[in-house]
């Protein structure tokens, strides 16, 4: 198949792409690089061994862009990974989030759409379900009030490609709950490389490991959780990726709409990853506690039993792994992608 990855520059649609070439797929990129770099294609191109990822330097928001691609390549699916993505900033940078995210997916349906291009996996988040009803989190918990407009947003989107798909069951609709990707390829040679402070705890760590930064900021210990820190369940970036080529196949057999976990199962917090990422590469990463930050939940972490039943799909890593992967990345790329 012929995919069309909007972000795939970004830190999941970069790994995507190696397994979507692993598996015999072709795919064309559509990124706008506000947090991303097309230095990361490149070293895809180079994992893969092809000479390049087609890329297209645009904003899903433009719609001449879009239909541009739409003309001169014929897509057989859409991964949809574009948007912002930080749950404390989307609480002070709201119109932005909706702006970007909303505007700019159905901008994106509806060149879909209209060029004959029905089915897509959407890149949504654990966020559509709040303050979780159980834990550990099936699909069939009922989505809550998100605590952040980042979650509103895909919680929003998922509702607008359900709605299409009941209207017109030619769609196939994939709707891919991701938890918290982190990790690297193997190889060291992609990874997450995030513009100015990290929002996310990872990439965080890797950066005082790293020494870009003098400590870890630990938002909130006073949780109700084993040590007080928040639990979340770490799922590694490349597992995170081969459920998409997995999802991709759910698609082929017309799959209608389909809901998946992608997740490890298991919820870990954060002075537990810290602890994680010292024993897996011998760096100590000093934290100091800081107030709870706007948007976040005290737990959340997945039950993954539907995604190993309907896509064949389990994750295979571990959180030591998960942390050896994202050091090699961040020790032997000290500034990510800039030179």
């Amino acid at each position: 198949m012929n995919i069309l990855v909007t972000g795939g520059a970004g830190f999941i649609g970069s790994h995507t792409l190696v397994e979507l070439y692993a598996a015999g797929h072709t795919a064309v990129v559509v990124d706008n690089l506000c947090n991303s770099s097309a230095e990361s294609l490149r070293r895809v191109a180079k994992i893969v061994n092809v000479s390049e990822i087609p890329f297209v330097k645009g904003d899903i928001r433009d719609r001449d862009t879009l239909n541009a691609l739409f003309s001169e390549y014929t897509f057989d699916a859409c991964i949809h990974f574009a948007g912002l993505k930080a749950v404390s900033e989307s609480v002070v940078k709201p119109w932005e989030y909706y702006d970007n995210n909303m505007s700019g997916t159905l901008t994106l349906l509806d060149v879909m759409r209209q060029h004959g291009c029905k089915n897509i996996i959407f890149s949504s988040s654990a966020t559509v379900y709040g303050d979780p009803a159980v834990i550990p989190i099936t699909e069939k918990c009922p989505k809550g009030q998100c605590s952040n407009p980042y979650g509103w947003t895909k919680s929003m989107l998922e509702q607008v490609m359900m709605d299409m798909q009941r209207a017109d069951n030619e769609w196939n609709v994939v709707l891919l709950r991701y938890f918290n990707p982190i990790g690297a390829h193997p190889s060291g040679t992609i990874g997450e490389d995030p513009n100015g402070i990290p929002n996310n705890l990872m990439p965080y760590i890797t950066q005082v490991a790293v020494g870009k930064r003098p400590e870890l900021g630990v938002f909130g210990n006073d949780y109700d959780t084993p040590d007080g820190t928040g639990v979340r369940d770490y799922i590694h970036v490349v597992d995170l990726a081969r459920g998409h080529v997995a999802a991709l196949r759910k698609v082929e057999q017309g799959s209608g709409l389909s809901i998946y976990n992608l997740g490890t199962g298991r919820g870990y917090s954060v002075l537990d990853v810290v602890h994680a990422f010292e024993k897996a590469t011998g760096v100590k990463v000093p934290y100091s506690i800081k107030p709870r930050r706007l948007g976040d939940i005290a737990t959340c972490y997945s039950n993954p039993q539907k995604a190993h039943d309907e896509l064949g799909w389990t994750a295979q890593y571990d959180i030591e792994d998960m942390c050896r992967d994202s050091w090699r990345w961040q020790s032997q790329n000290p500034d990510g992608y800039r030179k």
